[in-house]
């Protein structure tokens, strides 16, 4: 069985969408989305919510990995 390639901050900078999902911001990050999520909830990581879906901006989060901007601007 072969694992796909894991996604990387160099492909979220070729992304063409305004965000990502918790599972592709997880999986950039090397954490469980759990994690990820009550990052989210406490308010120290950026998300948008729009009806049950919870999106990361792709823009702040790439700022956010280079440290231009701190996770809870």
């Amino acid at each position: 069985m072969s694992k796909s390639k894991k996604l990387t901050l160099a492909d979220v900078r070729k992304m063409t969408t305004a965000a990502l999902t918790r599972t592709e911001g997880a999986e950039v990050l090397d954490v469980d989305v759990r994690t990820l999520d009550r990052a989210i909830e406490e308010g120290t990581f950026p998300a948008i919510r729009i009806g049950r879906r919870v999106l990361i901006p792709r823009e702040q989060f790439i700022r956010i990995l280079d440290g231009v901007a701190s996770p809870a601007a």
